[in-house]
């Protein structure tokens, strides 16, 4: 296992794996790994030849009065269980290695980065664009995988990819969910026990949604899912049903939709997606 916390280290042990003609992928995350990075970790594996993992909580993602400062830091056990799941490589770079002095330059993606969360986190997706095209940049990785959990994340790296010609293969890989449906997430752990309870509503209300959709008025049916989930105890931000490509909203149901959902439970802000045609299937 290899541990770089700057870029001349990561390239130089890049450089290795390259003059062997190896394949590589790339797990970005921000640490605090679950079962859900593990997997992601493991398929990247059976994929290609190396695995490399970054470990970086990424400040510019983050608004004002977010979690950063508290955003969990767990990183010896990410070491053990990126080793585990088949990692090579470990990116943990400093905020000064990753955001040099007098960084100025941001990617945008436009419209797909200011709906859904873009709406309540304005800067979210462009900081997430920035770093990720910096990490693309920098490790050069043959695959580069991602949950999709975050959806909405998954479908403005794709199109950053493509409209800036990266030649990384964007890989979206299934959602990782408890047994009683709640989506593994490092920020589950913030729920308190009582919460922890009520989280899976979140899951059951987009498969109750998710069913009824094709044979009913979309705003009725979402309108409803809204209501039972504040009904429940959660704060709703978005229930929208969106193409699965542009993310953009439809009013009617259409062959490829997805749902997509955002809702704080207490201090917990919680997302979650559906396929349309998968629940229904």
């Amino acid at each position: 296992m290899i541990i770089a916390n700057d870029l001349e280290t990561l390239q130089n042990s890049l450089l290795e794996i390259a003059k062997n003609g190896k394949k590589i992928a790339l797990v970005p995350t921000m640490g605090a790994l679950h079962t859900g990075h593990a997997s992601l970790i493991t398929q990247a594996k059976e994929m290609t030849d190396c695995v490399v993992v970054s470990i970086f909580v990424n400040p510019t993602q983050f608004g004002k009065n977010e979690d950063y400062s508290i955003y969990p830091r767990t990183f010896d056990d990410d070491v053990k269980l990126a080793q585990q799941s088949g990692a090579e490589i470990i990116y943990a770079p400093t905020v000064e290695d990753m955001y040099t002095n007098g960084f100025s330059t941001i990617i945008s993606v436009g419209d797909m980065g200011k709906i859904l969360c873009g709406k309540f986190r304005p800067s979210h997706f462009d900081g997430v664009a920035t770093v990720v095209t910096k990490l693309l940049l920098r490790i050069m990785p043959h695959i580069a995988i991602f949950g999709m959990k975050d959806y909405q994340q998954l479908c403005v790296i794709e199109r950053l990819v493509s409209d800036l010609d990266i030649p990384t293969e964007i890989v979206g890989a299934p959602i990782i969910r408890e047994e009683d449906g709640l989506a593994l997430s490092s920020r589950n752990r913030y729920l308190s026990p009582d919460e922890r309870k009520i989280a899976p509503i979140l899951y059951k209300t987009l498969q109750n949604t998710a069913h009824n959709l094709k044979s009913n008025n979309v705003s009725e049916i979402l309108a409803k899912g809204i209501a039972d989930l504040t009904e429940a105890g959660y704060k709703v931000e978005y229930l929208e049903l969106c193409d699965s490509f542009t993310l953009a909203p439809l009013a009617e149901y259409e062959e490829g939709s997805r749902l997509l959902v955002a809702a704080w439970l207490g201090k917990t802000r919680l997302i979650d997606n559906m396929s349309v045609e998968e629940n229904n299937d």
